[in-house]
């Protein structure tokens, strides 16, 4: 891993076409600007293990979790209790 230090304003290229800039700084804070080619992904890590998560929880759904998804898209009525 490479670690760096940058201010407002400086920069740091990845490669030939990816650059990024420090925008500000404010607190335990950075914000950045990246550019990169449109075909490159750019995904924040706790957005991507979240929908991986959700992934897992959801093939591990059971026969009554998906008659529970059914009744909410009202694809079923709810069974009176």
């Amino acid at each position: 891993m490479l670690v760096l230090t940058r201010k407002s304003g400086e920069q740091i290229l990845i490669g030939d076409d990816i650059v990024i800039t420090v925008l500000d700084s404010r607190g335990d804070g950075v914000r950045i600007g990246i550019d990169a080619p449109r075909g490159v992904k750019i995904q924040r890590n706790e957005v991507v293990r979240a929908v991986e998560e959700a992934n897992v929880a959801a093939a591990a759904a059971g026969p009554e979790d998906e008659e529970r998804i059914k009744t909410l898209l009202g694809l079923r009525r709810p069974e009176a209790e």
